[in-house]
């Protein structure tokens, strides 16, 4: 079968590769009907994230149709079509029983790649890196899907491919964000960030309760997207101050709540940014850590601080700030499998239509060109699709 495949920093091919086999009784075999590009997916393409191995298939946000199922399958069907979250649960482990469905115990078969820097490992996730699993990703005709039963989500009539395609994982982290956020009414979310996650978590923050939501970012397209697409206001930081301005907006006091849907390659302004873009090039740290920094800046005293974007090791990281305002930090590697359901529901009663980000369609042969655009953020596009 095809499939893009990693071959060094900056440097991705489209390759010939074997067709996916059952390995254990749990698993099923997925002809992949569409999948996309993930702005995590450039950290390792970047080379900013390690353990990548030459030939390794990536992508993680995919659906697609059941073609085989492995013996102990009793609950996935051949022929359904299905949607499945980047991160693998077991189902069985104490992580999962408790819906911490990315920290699960039992599906990163290289826990010693990561026990080093974190103490303990996390989930399994599909094409992204070792260090989480190994397992080949979803830019393929085919692939395989571990602990398929409990991974697996049906898509009900009345839910498209595009729509369910952005329920794997950008609806899923952006819906997470808001929900850490705790929203009440009359909360004021500002959301650092406004592709794929951002644009999700802002429209979750509505689906949740908030009365006004900010969204920052610096491409004009993707701004208006948020206005048009969302209802969101938005604030352009390369024109104003951001700071400045989300006082304005809020009265003094600040955001209720503040999302980093960025990470660890924030663009910004000024000497910090100049800092962070040399530490990060002589690889003395990983991050830029622009958007976090200001997000933590932004929210008001006693607000909720919920980090979305993909971070290593962060020079300059302000915990007095956060420790004298007050702030809860919550973060975490998308939880898909706990809101899925609730995610289909919303598509299926026509509250969340996020086929609106899949600006461009793309043959996998063309994956290569489509990751080169996505990086530059050429021709206003947001999400690249693939059609296998």
């Amino acid at each position: 079968m095809r499939a893009i495949c990693w071959n060094g920093v900056n440097k991705l091919a489209v390759e010939t590769v074997p067709d996916p086999i059952i390995v254990n009784p749990g698993d099923a075999i997925l002809k992949v009907r569409l999948s996309t590009t993930c702005g995590s997916d450039l950290h390792f393409i970047d080379g900013y994230i390690p353990t990548m191995k030459e030939g390794d298939v990536i992508g993680h946000e995919f659906m697609g149709e059941i073609v085989d199922v492995g013996p102990g399958v009793r609950k996935v069907r051949k022929g359904e079509r299905v949607v499945v979250p980047s991160f693998i649960g077991c189902g069985q482990c104490w992580y999962c029983g408790k819906q911490l469905w990315s920290l699960c115990d039992n599906t990163n078969p290289h826990p010693y790649l990561q026990e080093p820097l974190l103490g303990y490992p996390t989930g399994g996730i599909y094409g992204y890196t070792h260090a989480f699993g190994g397992y080949a990703g979803s830019h393929a005709q085919y692939m395989r899907l571990a602990h398929a039963d409990t991974n697996c989500f049906p898509v009900p009539d009345g839910v498209s491919d595009v729509q369910a395609l952005f329920l794997s994982d950008a609806a899923p982290t952006g819906y997470m964000g808001a929900d850490f956020c705790a929203i009440e009414p009359g909360d004021t979310v500002a959301v650092w960030g406004c592709g794929g996650v951002g644009l999700m978590a802002q429209k979750s923050a509505f689906l949740l309760g908030a009365e006004r939501v900010i969204g920052i970012d610096r491409f004009p397209e993707r701004l208006r997207m948020a206005r048009e697409q969302v209802g969101s206001e938005t604030i352009d930081y390369t024109a104003t101050d951001v700071v400045y301005a989300l006082k304005d907006m809020t009265g003094g006091r600040g955001p209720d709540a503040c999302i980093d849907a960025v990470g660890m390659e924030a663009h910004g302004e000024g000497l910090e940014y100049a800092y962070d873009r040399i530490k990060q090039v002589l690889h003395l740290h990983t991050d830029r850590g622009e958007a976090m920094r200001q997000a933590i800046l932004c929210c008001r005293k006693g607000g909720t601080l919920s980090v979305l974007g993909v971070y290593g090791m962060m020079d300059k990281f302000p915990i007095g700030t956060i420790m004298n305002k007050g702030l809860t930090l919550r973060t975490a590697q998308q939880h898909g499998q706990r809101y899925l359901p609730r995610l289909l529901e919303h598509a299926q009663r026509g509250e969340l239509d996020p086929s609106f980000m899949a600006t461009h369609r793309f043959s996998l042969e063309d994956g290569p060109r489509a990751y080169e655009m996505f990086k530059k953020k050429q021709d206003g596009l947001v999400r690249a699709v693939f059609e296998p």
